[in-house]
């Protein structure tokens, strides 16, 4: 599909591929340097989209942190921070969430085609509401971005649109962060869930870039032929 953003998958995990605990709270499986690096990463996107249940749990606002990264988009004659989109099956998001309040950039909401028009009276004039098909169809969704100008793409989470974007074959890059520590505990949520990945013993993913940043481990993997397009 050439006519379809660069996706860039982006991801924390522990050492036994958990990307949070059970506990209700946020695990910091990241640190202060790397934290760094994924803002810089996502300067350079033109979009960033988690899921609607990321939005629900972590309230994420996906904005690029440092002012000087924001004044070199603006210099570049874009907004501070790339657009921000989630994927909802349910129409269930709040309008209220810092998704939606924070920074000076436009919202896309893809949505089941059942639950349009209940996203659409929830969330207003907050963000743009788009039909994306029973179920939601990222090749749909990508189709939408492209067609808004969207180039790059970084797919933040969490481990059903990871998974969503991977088994469909869909991903070009992925940087995914292993944290010094298990979690332990089958009741937290993992990286990726079951499937069918076009990467198994038979078709192994090329890796890219293996990086030392603090205590933590960067794997940066190439996944398709497009890996490293601008």
């Amino acid at each position: 599909m050439s006519d379809r953003p660069y996706v860039l998958l982006s991801c924390a995990m522990s050492m036994d591929g958990y990307i949070d605990d059970a506990t209700g709270q946020r695990l910091m499986l990241s640190n202060s340097d790397d934290l760094d690096r994924i803002d810089e990463v996502r300067a350079e996107c033109d979009a960033i989209l988690v899921g609607a249940g990321t939005v629900r749990l972590d309230n994420p606002r996906l904005l690029v942190r440092a002012q000087r990264r924001r004044d070199e988009r603006v210099a570049r004659g874009l907004p501070p921070s790339p657009t921000k989109v989630t994927v909802t099956g349910s129409g269930d998001l709040d309008p209220g969430a810092r998704f939606f309040t924070t920074g000076d950039t436009e919202k896309i909401v893809y949505c089941a085609t059942g639950a349009v028009e209940k996203a659409r009276e929830r969330l207003g004039t907050v963000a743009t509401v788009v039909d994306a098909g029973e179920p939601v169809e990222p090749v749909r969704a990508l189709a939408d971005l492209a067609a808004r100008g969207v180039r790059r793409l970084m797919v933040e989470g969490g481990g059903t649109m990871h998974s969503q974007f991977l088994t469909a074959g869909l991903a070009d890059e992925l940087h995914l962060v292993v944290a010094p520590f298990f979690v332990g505990d089958c009741r937290a949520p993992r990286f990726v869930r079951d499937g069918r990945f076009p990467w198994h013993p038979g078709r192994r993913a090329s890796i890219a870039e293996v990086r030392q940043i603090d205590d933590v481990v960067l794997l940066r993997y190439a996944l398709s032929d497009r890996f490293g397009a601008d």
